[in-house]
């Protein structure tokens, strides 16, 4: 009896000891699938988009991600309606690169966003404009005053708004924000909710041509109106040979634009659901001809900064130098 009592104990201990250590073996398998997995995740290139841009058009051509896939990366695309969305993408970590105007990064910067700037693309100042109803009775800037104006908050255009209050010699606080994105601004903008509406391409040239909007003035002599591509800090220090792939891609498209217009436009038209005679008129006041930050570039970025400091519109003084890329000077 003690013999089978002990041989019933061996074979217990036998079956529970093969338990352990298969649930063992598991574990490790089931880890190792975990770093695969991150692994994989990490040659994940993210891309934030907005509406229209070079980006757009780049995703929508395919070319990125067949120059990626040799050196082992692909591309998950996220759109955003404007600028400072996607850089709040970017603060968290849910995108790695993406494309703004001059403003929201200035935003971002106050608040903390680990970002730097890689590129941009010249001025374009007709590119954003103020815009009010054909039959407004508003008629110069000076006219704003005390009016409703509506615009995304921290966009480019913003900054737009500051600097022709500015030469009108009326103050900021005279005036009413509606901070709106794009979609709802043109809602307000055409149930007369507000006397004004401060809007960039394409949407600028969409209202235009849809909207019964007259240009009140666009940012000739007031603002550079500039676009730039920017990435995370990590990303950047670990991954530049993916952004100088990225920098080389944007650059093609941004040729094959300039010298196809009509083209670009046809072929945009159903990607981002607009009109084609819209996009035409869009390309054809874009300015082309992107470029790693300059000395010039990164003044001007500064002089932004430091007026949206003055108008307690950013919480802090920054160093836009502190996130400029050194690859990228």
């Amino acid at each position: 009896m003690i013999k089978n009592d002990k041989r019933i104990w061996w074979t217990a201990f036998i079956f529970i000891l093969s338990f352990l250590i298969s649930g063992c073996s598991a574990s490790t398998s089931g880890e190792t699938t975990e770093n695969n997995s991150n692994d994989k995740e990490k040659k994940v290139v993210h891309i934030g988009y907005q509406k229209f841009g070079t980006l757009n058009i780049l995703k929508a051509q395919e070319n990125l991600e067949k120059e990626l896939e040799p050196v082992g990366y692909s591309v998950k695309w996220t759109e955003f309606p404007a600028g400072p969305q996607l850089l709040e993408a970017l603060n968290v970590g849910s995108i790695d690169f993406g494309h703004t105007g001059e403003a929201p990064p200035i935003f971002a910067q106050a608040a903390g966003a680990p970002l730097v700037y890689f590129a941009n693309a010249p001025s374009n100042p007709k590119g954003e404009a103020i815009i009010v109803k054909k039959d407004s009775p508003i008629k110069t800037i000076k006219d704003l005053k005390g009016k409703k104006i509506a615009l995304n908050k921290g966009s480019n255009v913003h900054y737009l708004l500051v600097k022709a209050l500015e030469k009108a010699g009326i103050k900021y606080e005279d005036i009413d924000t509606a901070f709106l994105p794009p979609a709802d601004a043109r809602a307000a903008f055409e149930k007369g909710d507000v006397d004004a509406w401060v809007i960039w391409d394409p949407f600028l040239a969409e209202a235009e041509r849809a909207a019964n909007a007259r240009i009140l003035t666009d940012g000739t002599g007031l603002v550079k109106n500039r676009e730039f591509f920017l990435a995370s800090r990590k990303f950047a220090k670990k991954h530049p040979d993916v952004l100088n792939i990225i920098f080389k891609e944007l650059q093609k498209t941004e040729k094959w634009v300039e010298e196809n217009p009509k083209e670009a436009a046809e072929f945009l038209s159903p990607q981002i659901g607009m009109d084609v005679e819209t996009l035409e008129l869009t390309l054809n006041r874009k300015t082309f001809g992107l470029e790693k930050l300059s000395e010039e570039v990164a003044k001007d970025q500064q002089q932004i900064a430091d007026q949206f400091f003055k108008l307690k519109l950013i919480p802090k003084e920054i160093n836009v130098n502190e996130a400029i890329l050194l690859s990228a000077k």
